[in-house]
């Protein structure tokens, strides 16, 4: 009767095995035409939506901006160095203003659109999908309770989500995901 029980989960653990060969076997060898980099920022930002349930917090990097520098300093030092990186400040849009804002919603949202113009079209001709992350954005977030914020686009997983960019991409790739942290970094403490 053992024999019997033991030849039934054997089959049983086979069968599962051929079926889990079967639906991701070809995922398997697929996964491995990839980028290196691609595992390790998927799972990154899967871990991510596991632990907030919240897929775009995943995607985003997130400043907080200090409390001497006023929300015109921020847009300021954006606008300073976008120019040192070579980029150029596309648009600036104060989405709203709520001056009753409760302490846990939003009383002004300002977006700042940035972009490489040399390098846009660089990755249009080689993918017009880029399109999508153009232009690059940082968006300035104040809460009702003062708290304030800039939050960009994680662009590991543009550089590194599928095969392996050309070296000259992947280097113009890098310089915009540089740019666009280190504008970030440096406008939330209200640096020129």
């Amino acid at each position: 009767m053992i024999k019997t029980i033991l030849a039934f989960i054997g089959t049983l653990a086979l069968v599962a095995a051929i079926a889990m060969f079967v639906m991701f076997g070809g995922m398997i060898s697929k996964v491995s035409t990839l980028d290196s980099g691609a595992m390790p920022a998927y799972m990154k930002m899967f871990n991510t939506v596991l632990e907030t349930g919240n897929a775009a917090e995943a995607m985003v990097l997130e400043y907080k901006v200090d409390k001497e520098v006023t929300n015109d300093e921020v847009a300021e030092s954006v606008k300073a160095l976008t120019e040192n990186h070579n980029m150029r400040l596309t648009g600036d849009v104060k989405m709203f203003t709520k001056k009753d804002a409760k302490p846990n919603e939003v009383k002004h949202a300002r977006i700042f659109s940035l972009c490489s113009l040399f390098i846009a079209k660089k990755f249009l001709n080689f993918s017009h999908y880029y399109g999508g992350f153009m232009p690059c954005r940082i968006m300035l977030i104040e809460m009702g309770n003062g708290d304030r914020f800039l939050y960009t686009m994680d662009l590991t997983l543009m550089i590194h989500g599928g095969r392996t960019l050309p070296p000259e991409m992947l280097k113009m790739a890098q310089t915009v995901q540089t740019a666009m942290e280190d504008i970030s970094a440096r406008s939330a403490k209200g640096d020129f």
